[in-house]
């Protein structure tokens, strides 16, 4: 007993030691219990994808075959670390011959797109920018409705992860938030988004997964971090200082649009079985004895262009691919004005008064008149189950 009181009295004469000392260790262990969790995510993602790896295939298949286009630079640097920790296991383990490709420099996934073979499926390990330069330079070849047809798998691993969102179960912990994104793309289940195909007189078409952005907000929001040594006021600080620069912030601009057209019946993803043969003998004679009568072309309608000069604050382009599972009547893309919104199918012509920028998904651009035109469910996404159920409920 007497120890104890010791004990107790030595923590008390040095209460300054003691607190440090307690610091230390609360913090140490709450670092080790994360790294302890972390494993244990990546061992039982690794058991699961045993699972596939174990599975027979027949002597005339071969093995899936995966491009993996990885841009080290995102996430600060950590994305090649967070990849060959998180991601390329898992792949391994399930059978899959992957073939990872590393970027360079900015722009460079465009480029290697052009040069890319066939494959079973393809794997963007990066964020937001990394994504939009793979299906920008997928969509400008010149076979790309082959090419689109490959089913594409989304590894968050950049700062801003817009896609992951739609695809995946959000989590605050990076290694689940990856290993369950890999899973995903093993099990194979698939989502069609779609895409925005956005085009000046001068450049080549940018694709886009969610939309166009540009307004005050915007411009506020690139010039956030400008003022990072104000902390927490660092947001009220940028719209101050933009606020200071131009009033009213009101952009003006004018467009050209089409009204939504009805969405066709989706296509049927299972093959019919073929009919026995005397049915097949009986539809060929039936149609040679009455020949079915041909149906004369219908002349399209003529397209019926809306003009509208707009004055506002914020405008965006947007797609649906938020919740991509909600079925939707039509194909069509959303103009947001202020509190306003306007649903088209497409924009011929929109242009903007004075210079600027705009984000694309994100990344910045130099704002100039545009087209913009909507390609429904272009490009198939692998999607988790979990995240499908979740946004199938929300409707």
């Amino acid at each position: 007993m007497a120890r104890v009181v010791k004990v107790f009295r030595t923590l008390r004469n040095h209460w300054k030691k003691s607190t440090f000392a307690v610091c230390v260790l609360s913090y140490g262990g709450h670092w080790l219990y994360g790294k302890h969790c972390d494993n244990v995510l990546r061992r039982e993602a690794c058991i699961e994808a045993r699972a596939f790896g174990h599975e027979l295939i027949g002597p005339q298949e071969h093995l899936k075959k995966a491009i993996v286009i990885l841009n080290p630079a995102a996430c600060n640097g950590k994305a090649n670390r967070l990849f060959e920790k998180n991601a390329a296991p898992i792949l391994h383990l399930a059978g899959v011959e992957v073939k990872i490709v590393k970027t360079d420099y900015e722009g460079q996934a465009k480029k290697l797109m052009e040069l890319m073979d066939q494959t079973d499926m393809l794997i963007i390990a990066g964020g937001d920018g990394t994504l939009q330069e793979v299906i920008t330079g997928l969509l400008r070849r010149a076979d790309e409705e082959t090419f689109s047809k490959i089913p594409i798998g989304f590894i968050p691993l950049g700062s801003s992860n817009s896609l992951s969102q739609s695809l995946h179960l959000v989590s605050d912990n990076k290694v689940q938030h990856i290993t369950s994104a890999t899973l995903s793309i093993l099990k194979g289940e698939t989502v069609p988004l779609d895409v925005l195909q956005i085009k000046s007189e001068k450049e080549q078409p940018v694709f886009a997964l969610f939309g166009l952005r540009w307004g005050a907000f915007r411009d506020v929001a690139s010039s956030i971090s400008k003022y990072w040594y104000l902390g927490p006021l660092k947001t009220r600080a940028a719209h101050w200082f933009s606020s200071l620069k131009q009033w009213p912030q009101t952009h003006q601009a004018s467009l050209s649009y089409l009204a939504p057209v009805p969405r066709p019946p989706d296509l049927p993803t299972e093959i019919p079985p073929r009919p026995n043969l005397l049915y097949r003998i009986y539809r060929r004679l039936n149609n040679y004895w009455n020949p079915p009568i041909e149906e004369l072309p219908k002349e399209p309608e003529p397209e019926r262009w809306e003009s509208k000069d707009i004055s506002t604050l914020e405008l965006t382009v947007s797609t649906h691919n938020k919740n991509p599972v909600k079925r939707r009547e039509d194909d069509s893309m959303v103009i947001t004005l202020d509190s306003d919104s306007l649903t088209v199918g497409k924009i011929e012509n929109l242009t903007h008064e004075g210079a600027g920028f705009y984000d694309i998904d994100n990344e910045e651009y130099e704002a100039m008149s545009v087209e913009v035109r909507l390609l429904p469910r272009k490009l198939r996404f692998f999607c988790s189950a979990e995240r499908r159920e979740q946004l199938a409920q929300a409707q």
